[in-house]
């Protein structure tokens, strides 16, 4: 039997009204992400990359169309329901790090396992355990500001994997670092995502590193088609 994919658009159209006309930022979008798989997302800047994750991640919903994450319909969820699948199924890794400089390393994966409502022993020792599985082990009780850029998004990223989701969605997640540290943060990414069977979604400039992902996508028209150089 096939397994559920990770997540999964279908025919998913975000429409917004400008200067009184209606403008079609996403036309019918169709993905699927498997568990496991890392899928770049590249494009020109006002592409509909953006806005694509945001709707992946039910930060906004669509005009039509449906998002499934783990095979469950997203379409008609209230509210409290999208907050829920966001705590619990989707993992975010942004630009910047967005780390809470008033706490710890090991303190910021803690905490967004306390707010899913895991008790602290739990939360500290898988929290101890993601640190140890991208060499961050010596550096968790440094606050962000005592650690260099690439171990302060390497600790973003273990934040997001904090709480086991589905779905990891990054968008431009080592735009913001040197090329040897962005090859070292995505060297981490990737292995992780592939050890603990995560899905992922990636946007990115950076055409190098989408050539060594599972597959590379391209927003074109208000579409997602397979990258072509």
């Amino acid at each position: 039997m096939s397994e559920t994919p990770a997540f999964e658009l279908r025919r998913v159209v975000r429409r917004f009204e400008q200067a009184g006309r209606p403008l079609e930022v996403l036309r019918g979008v169709d993905l699927i992400v498997q568990p496991g798989e890392l899928v770049a997302l590249v494009g020109p800047s006002g592409a509909g990359k953006s806005t694509l994750l945001q709707i992946a991640g039910l930060l906004e919903r669509p005009t039509a169309g449906d998002v499934l994450i783990g095979g469950h319909s997203c379409g008609t969820m209230g509210d409290d329901a999208r907050t829920g699948m966001r705590r619990h199924s989707i993992g975010f890794v942004y630009q910047f790090h967005h780390l809470l400089p008033e706490f710890s390393a090991l303190e910021n994966v803690v905490l967004p396992q306390l707010i899913a409502g895991l008790n602290r022993k739990e939360a500290e020792e898988r929290a101890h355990e993601l640190l140890a599985m991208v060499g961050l082990a010596e550096r968790e009780d440094h606050r962000p500001a005592r650690l260099s850029g690439g171990e302060q998004q390497r600790v973003a990223i273990v934040r997001a994997m904090a709480n086991v989701p589905k779905l990891l969605l990054a968008d431009e997640p080592t735009g913001n670092l040197d090329p040897h540290t962005a090859e070292d943060v995505f060297g981490h990414l990737t292995r992780i995502c592939r050890a603990v069977r995560l899905g992922a979604l990636i946007a990115t400039h950076n055409l190098e590193l989408a050539a060594r992902m599972d597959r590379v996508l391209e927003m074109r028209d208000g579409l997602v088609v397979e990258y072509s150089r």
